[in-house]
């Protein structure tokens, strides 16, 4: 269930991002963060950081804190802020294409970054809410740094993707449904409309908000091996790409 009165506005009017680390925004984040002003002009625009958030809130955070794995924070810090104040977090490499007016009726949403994996780039729920409170048990005793000492890069996409469909009768199939208590998940055009397999733009007129996949949290190596992927799949195809992946295990 969610805080607030039936026939209102479950989710209010207020965009969540985080920037850990204290380096000026880039001018391109700037750039999304301007279609958010333009598009959403009377929505508060949060930004969460090291000033106003406890970074020793639990090991997870901490851990991943001392790394300076940002990315990683905010896996946790967008649960946490939806769940505790309500809104919309968006990544920083999200652009708003069209007003989200459209959408706050909703107790909580999210979308399809491909035909079966569901995404937090861009996330919104009511305060207090039981999906998200369930999705933030994750962390509860919850390490980012091995006993080995590598670090647990368990992205938040397959996380949430698997408890969504554990708890909740969803299909992992990329079409619009409602579950739960009044929570939507949205085809891949709506939200996401970018392949993170061949690296294009499908955007639409259902098109809210594009993620660009800026992929802060992958190292330098991971980034251009995720390069060399997007130009061979340009080149030979999704469906050779998935194979030649298994028969390399999956590397």
């Amino acid at each position: 269930m969610c805080i607030g009165e039936k026939n209102r506005l479950a989710i209010p009017k207020i965009i969540h991002y985080c920037w850990f680390g204290g380096n000026p925004l880039p001018e391109d984040v700037q750039r999304y963060i301007a279609t958010w002003r333009k598009l959403c002009p009377d929505y508060e625009i949060k930004e969460w950081n090291e000033s106003n958030f406890d970074i020793n809130c639990c090991d997870y955070v901490r851990e991943a804190y001392e790394a300076k794995k940002w990315a990683f924070i905010t896996d946790y810090v967008r649960l946490k802020v939806l769940f505790d104040y309500g809104g919309i977090y968006m990544d920083t490499d999200v652009e708003v294409c069209k007003p989200l007016d459209d959408l706050l009726h909703y107790n909580a949403w999210s979308g399809f970054e491909s035909e079966t994996k569901i995404p937090t780039g861009t996330f919104a729920s009511c305060r207090e809410n039981e999906w998200i409170g369930y999705l933030l048990s994750y962390y509860e005793n919850k390490h980012f740094v091995n006993k080995d000492g590598s670090y647990d890069t368990t992205t938040n996409v397959e996380t949430i993707t698997k408890m969504t469909k554990t708890k909740y009768d969803v299909r992992l199939n990329n079409t619009f449904q409602i579950f739960g208590d009044n929570y939507a998940l949205f085809p891949f055009e709506y939200l996401c409309a970018k392949s993170l397999m061949d690296g294009r733009i499908y955007k639409s007129d259902k098109t809210y908000t594009i993620h660009h996949f800026s992929g802060s949290w992958l190292t330098p190596w991971e980034r251009f091996r995720h390069r060399v992927k997007v130009v061979l799949v340009n080149m030979l195809g999704e469906k050779v790409i998935v194979k030649l992946k298994a028969v390399m295990g999956g590397k």
